[in-house]
């Protein structure tokens, strides 16, 4: 085998025709003959350029609705045929099979039939069969054939055949390959997954992943390690699907950060009140809801100043320009919105550092997909949690009920606890928090962090006393014991939410009773490891 080969003969057939004429035209030009079929063979000789059909090659005609075309040794056997092996070339003569050089195949748009919410039939006839056997079979004759599976790809074909008069290399042709295969595996990946989500199959017996590279990042959580951001194809609203409109390139760090902050302010209906989460290394250091923007933005900043420095900032309504001018009066990493003002825009400008990703709306936090985390030797899969509790769920325990107010204040602690890292204590008060405590071995720990941020903040914004007083307090599992709840009620907490579901239970109850707490049972635990 040698290194470069001519390509004098391509097959192409695409679903994606963009690009299609003006590579073919390219090729044309250059001498090579063009096989095709279907709508790809008639938009190119509406563009003047001669095509022979490949149900020419094979003496067969398209049949069963398009189904069967290029399932043919003829076909095959130009993909397959080794050049350099006797028997091979010996046979290729016997039988009149031509050689085939390059193949140029984009498959059917399954992952867009399923995203765009077609029925099981329709996602089954975009289910592509000869795309993907064409494409095995070129790529595994990689060292004769060129296959290219992405519009993205035809620029670089053409400059290495200006390159090297028409030939191409074997470097050239294994990258080819290489994206060739993960093309397909992909989705074959997405056709699996589809199939086992509509037959509910939970645990199906094997399981495939795959993503679409986005960026690849200077380097990962430290800067030894090496880091690429991949999109899943969901087209979930998200930091994935986000337009960034200015700002240094977003690190990896960053992207996890962002999607923490952007999961969690849409915790809260944009509908019903304007919200603000500060993420800092994936946990929140303020979240608060208020009567704008700015006011939710200057709750959320006041609950841990001192974190806030350097943070990320996600917001559930788009940023406006009053709320913009507060955010640039410190350092701030990333700004996540479904949207921004004109004005908010040039503010921001003024700012060439600072990050602003706008989305096309906010992520749907109960809709059901799949979260995955890889652990030595094999992957964790789980359902993301989208629990969610409504006042109609709580179970008051106490022989104080908590008030309207409370409630309030209790579950939107509760939603926040959800996106604490475990063990996670929240202190709330007037849709804002006051205290996080995060990530303790205990929760007597979190609880004393929480409240020992709750005094930071007093002591920041020169209250008399620390904003706990009078505080909810959320807990995202239960307490084992009741030291963790008395620490939250000397904190000033005056009512808790948390799951419930201890051996100590009526040892807890008995103690917040005692302290005169009102608490309520959720049923339902948020661990977040």
């Amino acid at each position: 085998m040698t290194d470069l080969h001519p390509i004098r003969r391509a097959l192409l057939s695409v679903s994606d025709k963009t690009g299609l004429i003006e590579l073919a035209t390219a090729l044309s030009n250059r001498g090579v003959e063009l096989l095709s079929t279907g709508g790809s063979a008639k938009a190119m000789r509406d563009a003047g350029l001669a095509v022979k059909d490949v149900s020419e090659v094979t003496g067969f005609p398209e049949m069963m609705d398009g189904r069967v075309k290029t399932l043919h040794p003829k076909v095959h056997g130009g993909l397959l045929a080794l050049r350099d092996n006797d028997d091979h070339v010996a046979a290729m003569d016997e039988h009149g099979i031509g050689a085939i050089d390059l193949l140029v195949v984009n498959l059917y748009p399954f992952e867009a039939t399923v995203a765009a919410g077609g029925d099981y039939e329709t996602c089954i006839e975009n289910i592509d069969i000869g795309g993907p056997a064409m494409i095995r079979a070129a790529s595994k004759n990689h060292g004769f054939v060129n296959v290219v599976v992405d519009v993205e790809d035809y620029d670089a074909l053409l400059a290495e055949l200006d390159a090297n008069d028409g030939q191409t290399t074997f470097a050239f042709r294994q990258k080819l390959a290489q994206t060739a295969y993960a093309r397909t595996a992909a989705y074959d990946a997405a056709v699996s997954n589809w199939m086992a989500k509509a037959l509910e199959e939970k645990a199906p017996r094997r399981r495939a992943f795959a993503g679409e590279i986005k960026q690849t990042l200077r380097y990962g959580e430290n800067s030894h390690q090496e880091a690429t951001f991949y999109t899943d194809g969901s087209g979930r609203a998200g930091v994935a699907t986000a337009t960034q409109l200015q700002g240094k390139e977003l690190s990896y760090n960053n992207i996890n950060d962002t999607d923490a902050a952007f999961e969690l302010v849409a915790e809260f209906d944009p509908a019903v009140s304007p919200a603000v989460a500060i993420i800092k290394h994936a946990n929140p250091c303020g979240v608060a809801v208020g009567a704008t923007l700015v006011e939710a933005y200057q709750k959320a900043f006041d609950c841990d100043r001192t974190s806030a420095f350097g943070g990320i900032v996600a917001l559930n309504q788009p940023l406006d320009a009053e709320t913009a001018t507060k955010i640039v009066e410190i350092f701030t990493e990333v700004v996540i919105a479904p949207g921004a003002s004109e004005e908010a825009k040039e503010i921001f400008a003024a700012k060439k550092n600072l990050r602003l990703l706008l989305t096309d709306g906010l992520p749907n936090v109960r809709e059901p997909i799949t979260a995955y985390k890889q652990v030595a030797g094999g992957v964790l899969v789980q359902d993301k949690d989208v629990g969610y509790v409504s006042k109609e769920d709580l179970k008051v325990v106490t022989k104080v009920a908590p008030s309207d107010a409370q409630l309030d204040d209790l579950l939107f602690a509760w939603k926040v606890a959800k996106h604490v890292k475990s063990n996670a204590i929240v202190y709330v008060k007037g849709g804002a928090t006051v205290g996080v405590g995060a990530g303790q071995m205990s929760r007597l720990d979190s609880a004393n962090v929480a409240a020992a941020k709750a005094q930071r903040m007093a002591d920041e914004l020169g209250m008399s006393e620390s904003p706990a007083k009078g505080s909810a307090v959320a807990s995202d599992a239960f307490f084992p014991f009741a030291d963790g709840l008395l620490e939250a009620a000397a904190a000033g907490g005056t009512c808790v939410i948390q799951p419930g579901g201890s051996m100590r239970d009526e040892e807890v109850i008995k103690a917040a009773d005692e302290a005169g707490l009102a608490m309520v049972f959720t049923g339902m635990r948020h661990f977040r490891h």
